[in-house]
């Protein structure tokens, strides 16, 4: 038997088998959970060709974050189809072009309110949509890139992370009474189609592969997949508003 065997899991973010969330969900089959899968826009067909990949091809949903609409009807659908769910899957980030590069100063507060919008405050819009159905408590999981450090050219998504973080550690305090914990996974660099928009994105691998004490694969999402479905199981029954690092050791090792 599976740890997540019986479990009813949403999984957001899946675009390519080479997104993280792509392993999170594989592995979660294998270990037995049942799930439903989000798209969003323009990915939502490609969401819907990489979840036949799958061991078992679930359902695939629309679900924009910046609509209310679509959170509302997503909640619904997982009342009507499941009654209840156990874990959800936040792998959902983006940031305008003008956000990301050398510049800081470019953007306008139109540009960033998108960024934390959709990479920060979507944490809590899933939290609405899923805390509801977990009568029973849960887990909630989101993947981060650790935002203590001033990245280059990350500028304001590495803002938007690190509201992400705030936003885990309230979230963990204010659904904690329901038996609901809230967790981050901080990866290593992965090569996923959300990396490959970061300009200089080869100069993450190049720090990480001088500094992480374990080595570290920029094509092996599995070791961040593991974590999360560890965070999803039961496994972790007291774990809550943690940061857990998956980066080979990087964030422990000064220069």
């Amino acid at each position: 038997m599976g740890i997540l065997e019986g479990k009813r899991l949403l999984i957001t973010g899946v675009l390519t088998d080479a997104s993280i969330a792509f392993s999170v969900a594989r592995l979660a089959q294998e270990e037995g959970a049942e799930l439903i899968l989000t798209g969003a826009g323009r990915g939502l067909s490609l969401t819907r060709r990489t979840a036949r990949k799958l061991p078992v091809e679930p359902e695939v949903l629309e679900f924009d974050v910046t609509s209310a609409e679509q959170a509302g009807a997503l909640r619904e659908h997982l009342s009507t189809h499941w009654g209840s769910v156990d874990g959800a899957l936040h792998a959902i980030g983006f940031a305008p072009e003008i956000c990301l590069g050398e510049d800081f100063m470019a953007p306008d507060w139109d540009d960033v309110a998108v960024a934390m919008q959709i990479s920060a405050y979507s944490l809590k819009t899933l939290a609405e949509v899923v805390a509801p159905l977990m009568g029973q408590g849960g887990s909630i999981v989101g993947l981060d890139f650790d935002a203590r450090y001033a990245w280059p050219a990350y500028n304001w998504m590495g803002v938007a992370k690190a509201a992400l973080e705030s936003a885990s550690r309230y979230l963990a305090r204010a659904l904690g009474p329901d038996a609901i914990r809230v967790n981050l996974v901080a990866a290593g660099p992965i090569r996923t189609v959300a990396a490959k928009g970061v300009p200089g994105f080869s100069r993450f691998e190049d720090a990480w592969e001088g500094r992480s004490p374990l080595g570290w694969d920029v094509n092996d999402p599995e070791p961040t997949a593991r974590a999360c479905v560890a965070l999803l199981s039961d496994w972790f029954p007291a774990t809550t508003g943690e940061l857990l690092h998956v980066d080979g050791g990087y964030h422990a090792i000064g220069a």
